[in-house]
């Protein structure tokens, strides 16, 4: 028994003409993460268990 493929659905007019643009928002945003706070519970973490 085989699988039937489903097609992928294709955005046309407004649709596409504003995921585009949402899209390029996103892409031109500059973003960092900050790690500082999983970072101290990690070093929390490996100090306790004495290997750090």
């Amino acid at each position: 028994m085989a699988i039937a493929i489903k097609s992928i659905p294709t955005l046309r007019g407004n649709d596409a003409e504003r995921f585009f643009e949402a899209a390029k928002k996103v892409e031109t945003k500059s973003t960092t993460v900050n790690f500082k706070k999983q970072a101290n519970i990690a070093r929390a973490i490996l100090s306790k268990a004495k290997m750090l």
